[in-house]
């Protein structure tokens, strides 16, 4: 018996339920992980996680993390925003925070609903890193 193929990072191929599970909560699980401000977590596990194991779930993982990465980026640039007006720029960055939120959840719950449908998704204004 040989084990060398999970050995190599490969491991045993996923069935068609479990990559729809794992690519649902690569997508939903970033609301748990979101209230520590790490949303990127969930998705980052479960790529590191599957990404052998699955193109599927390596795809919606990894198009989930981009996105949460994207959200801290932005999130960092509109607190940057705000300390160099002293404060004036919150005025400009609470109504498009509250904006990004709720569209934030929307695209998820759509992220998710493809996965769980077994079809790709492609998040808007995300900035590619991971590949």
């Amino acid at each position: 018996m040989s084990y060398s193929g999970q050995f190599q990072g490969q491991g045993v191929p996923l069935s068609p339920s479990e990559e729809k599970t794992w690519s649902m909560l690569a997508h939903v699980g970033v609301f748990v992980a979101a209230w520590f401000a790490m949303g990127f977590l969930c998705p980052l596990a479960i790529w590191l996680i599957f990404r052998y194991r699955s193109d599927f779930v390596r795809r919606h993982a990894l198009e989930s993390l981009n996105f949460q990465i994207s959200l801290l980026i932005y999130g960092v640039v509109a607190a940057i925003l705000v300390l160099i007006t002293f404060g004036l720029g919150v005025l400009i960055v609470l109504p498009l925070v509250a904006i990004g939120a709720v569209a934030a959840i929307v695209v998820i719950v759509r992220a998710t609903m493809a996965a769980s449908d077994g079809r790709d998704y492609r998040y808007p204004f995300t900035l590619r890193f991971v590949k």
